[in-house]
């Protein structure tokens, strides 16, 4: 699939009454959810046990 493919496919997902805003931010969210996903198959990711240290340190 094509990127415009995908993108058409994100804001087809959305609601009519959708905002430019809603559009960008959907767009946004699947390119960095994407991005994730190809650095867990790239084994870049961090640990869920890391994960868990790191958000202690930022939720006090």
């Amino acid at each position: 699939m094509t990127v415009k493919e995908i993108a058409k496919s994100v804001v087809d997902s959305l609601p009519n009454k959708a905002t430019m805003d809603d559009i960008i931010h959907a767009l946004y969210v699947h390119a960095k959810f994407q991005h994730g996903e190809q650095e867990i198959k790239l084994k870049k990711g961090i640990s869920h046990e890391d994960a868990k240290k790191r958000l202690r340190k930022w939720v006090k």
